[in-house]
């Protein structure tokens, strides 16, 4: 059986790692990986190839696009929420001009094999927008087509990746005088706020979670930058990881739309925090909003509707909130400090 090739963009990422080592497992499968670092020696040999280098030099891309066969890209690359408020800009490049670039190489490889490239899209909660809390509560679990109003720059890229996604799946070209066999299959996931064990927070909007969580494992006090009754939607790492290899393999006949919201469980700030005291009795927090990063998780959605995510390809988390910490992420981030 000849291996299925996967381009993997942001492969130094925790997304993409998870991603790497499960195909790694698998002789039908060959991943070229590409990042803007340098891989770790062990991740480098999980990938058949890794090409250093950023998603806007297209002359990388070309060379990949030369040399191999793609049968699926899964674009992770991206500028995440926080630094792309400090850097609008540059992440408006490697948001919006990265994923053309990867689009294009999509389109380029399904016209020359004259069959569909599937194009793997990991969206965000960030491109909902709620004018104020008020709303947020009044609207409960959001559906894909509500509230695509986003309040960050982040946000902002990510709509409009998915509306490149779906030009490229269904438009392309539309004036072309006569249509050519192969495409780009494109299919989304609008992730929530992902928790890892593995890795340090490193500030990001949703990160007040995680960070309080690797706070009191170095009993160390916390001061939470969200009041404790904020809520917004969560995953584990693992689910995310889940949820894009069951929808990379869901017939295409199975799926309703290109895009789709995925839930596990949403807590609040002040769950989260007794959740980890039962765990951690000693552990310090205060509530100490941040007005402007407040004002952004306030913005997003008390939780989403992922009933077409379950409908059309089975999607189900394996962690709900009291798995999700209690036997995941506190006793591996405790150990990660205290032995």
């Amino acid at each position: 059986m000849t291996p299925k090739t996967l381009l993997i963009t942001g492969a130094s990422g925790e997304v993409a790692h998870g991603l790497i080592t499960h195909f790694a497992e698998r002789s039908n499968a060959r991943v070229i990986a590409l990042d803007l670092h340098p891989p770790e020696k062990e991740l480098e040999a999980k990938c058949f190839q890794f090409f250093t280098g950023d998603v806007l030099d297209y002359s990388i891309l070309q060379n990949i696009a030369a040399t191999y066969d793609l049968d699926a890209v899964y674009h992770l690359a991206a500028v995440l929420s926080t630094k792309a408020e400090r850097q609008p800009a540059l992440a408006h490049r490697v948001n919006v001009d990265g994923t053309l670039n990867l689009l294009e190489l999509a389109i380029s490889q399904g016209r020359q094999q004259g069959r569909d490239i599937k194009f793997l899209y990991p969206s965000s909660i960030a491109i909902y927008g709620l004018p104020d809390l008020a709303t947020k509560h009044k609207a409960g679990r959001i559906q894909e087509r509500e509230w695509l109003e986003p309040h960050t720059m982040y946000g902002i890229n990510k709509l409009y990746g998915e509306n490149l996604g779906r030009y490229y799946a269904n438009y392309y070209r539309q004036l072309d005088a006569q249509t050519r066999a192969g495409g780009v299959d494109f299919r989304g996931v609008r992730f929530p706020g992902l928790i890892s064990a593995t890795t340090v927070p490193t500030g990001g909007t949703s990160d007040y979670a995680p960070e309080m969580l690797h706070h009191a494992a170095q009993n160390q006090p916390y001061a939470c930058f969200v009041r404790e009754d904020t809520r917004i939607p969560f995953m584990t790492m693992q689910d995310g990881i889940k949820a894009l290899l069951k929808l990379e393999a869901a017939p295409r006949a199975r799926l309703s739309r290109l895009v789709y919201n995925i839930g596990a469980f949403n807590p609040s700030a002040g769950e989260v925090h007794v959740l980890i005291k039962r765990a951690i009795p000693d552990v310090r927090v205060t509530f100490e909003p941040d007005v402007r990063r407040q004002g952004i998780v306030d913005s997003w959605p008390l939780d989403v509707d992922d009933s077409a995510a379950r409908a059309d390809w089975g999607w189900a988390p394996d962690y709900d909130l009291r798995r999700a910490f209690e036997e995941y992420l506190i006793p591996a981030v405790v150990r990660r400090y205290r032995g």
